[in-house]
Parts: structure tokens; sequence; C-alpha cells
């Protein structure tokens, strides 16, 4: 399985594929200004702690919740880097959900059920086969999300 490519990044370029192929990816639908917002702290030190290991964590910007996404690139781009220092990539903003869910979250969800809220989170092995799914309200310190990255990085 291999997710849709290319996928774009915020500032239109497209991603580079060694981003992902071979790489245990945490996919999380994000938002400037959501209550959850405050994730982005914790998943900034966990994909600093996994990196190296060959995991990254994927931002992808999207509106759907409450219009808490409503900012440009740039403003988006500003905002992270400012106010998180985050240094995974963020894809272009994009629907989670619908009649216009983009085409990498088509492969993402497949048959399951839609994406509950901002910053829910899925798990893709290195294979590029989804391992596992979280819902929003479980953070980046939580065990059952960090175990399930370990056992995908040892696979």
């Amino acid at each position: 399985m291999t997710l849709p490519s290319p996928l774009k990044q915020l500032n239109g370029e497209d991603l580079p594929s060694e981003v992902t192929e071979g790489q245990v990816v945490l996919f999380v639908n994000v938002a400037s200004k959501c209550g959850n917002t405050r994730q982005y702290e914790g998943l900034v030190d966990m994909h600093a702690g996994f990196c190296n290991r060959g995991f990254t964590v994927i931002g992808v910007p999207c509106n759907q919740f409450g219009g808490q996404e409503p900012g440009t690139p740039e403003e988006i781009t500003q905002f992270c880097s400012t106010q998180y220092n985050v240094d995974f990539p963020l894809l272009e903003k994009q629907d989670v959900n619908g009649p216009n869910r983009s085409a990498l979250y088509q492969y993402l969800v497949g048959n399951g059920s839609d994406i509950g809220w901002n910053f829910g989170k899925i798990l893709v092995g290195r294979n590029g086969a989804v391992v596992a799914r979280f819902e929003p309200q479980v953070t980046p310190e939580n065990s059952r999300l960090r175990t399930a990255i370990l056992d995908a990085l040892d696979e």
C-alpha cells in the first residue's frame, strides 16, 4: 500500500517522498485556534524523540471543525514556527471529511468513521498501511499512542 502522491506541503511544494517512504508516520489534522492546539508541544517533542528511528509527524491543517484553522498558508506557518517551534512537515490545508475529503484522507480513513475533531491522529507503518487511529483527546504523551509508535518502529 502506498500513500497518495505527491503530497503538497503548506508552501505549495511537493513533500519529498523519502519523508514518508519506509517511515512510520503520524498524520494529525491540526488547527491553530482549537483547545487542542497545545498538543503541538507534545507533537514537536515526539517528532524530535523518534525521528532518528524513522518516524515523523505530519500536520494536516483543516478548517472543517468550528472554523478553527482560518489562516493562510503563511499565517499557519508563522503561527506554528513562532508559537510552537514546529519543525515537522505541514501539508496544505485540506478537508478530512465530507464530499471534498482529500485523497490523503480518503486513503487514511478508508471505510472508517469520519474524523471527529481537530488533532485526530492516524498512524501509518513503514509499509504505508494504517496501523492505528487515535481520537483527538489522545494526547502525544499518551502511553497507548507511544506504544503503538514504538511497535510500528520495531516492525
